[in-house]
């Protein structure tokens, strides 16, 4: 039976959410302690996906290229996972958190 006869697959927002929301986690690495987990709202028309990715970003760091990254891998694994165009990824950075100084990391004196 040819392919156009069988159907079609529907991927819920939500569904493509959540896999936006991951691929900007694993863009993101381990965050410091406060920080909240990346999350996305997405919305598809006609089988392209517009993506709006919210996050905190330990500071201090090069928070463009960051950005970047997330956008880069949040359009990739969106496309390779859904089968979607991803036509943007708009990031938020919600809440800049600092660092752990070394010496309050490590325990050291006061």
């Amino acid at each position: 039976m040819p392919a156009r006869d069988r159907g079609a697959t529907h991927v819920a927002d939500r569904v493509v959410a959540k896999v936006a929301a991951r691929a900007a986690g694993e863009a993101v690495g381990p965050l410091p302690p406060g920080a909240v987990r990346p999350r996305a709202t997405v919305t598809v028309r006609d089988d392209v996906a517009r993506v709006r990715v919210h996050l905190d970003l330990d500071y201090p760091g090069d928070l463009g290229a960051r950005c970047g990254r997330v956008r880069d891998r949040v359009a990739r694994r969106v496309t390779a996972l859904t089968g979607l165009a991803v036509r943007s990824v708009d990031v938020e950075v919600e809440r800049l958190v600092p660092r752990p100084r070394p010496e309050a990391a490590a325990g050291g004196a006061r």
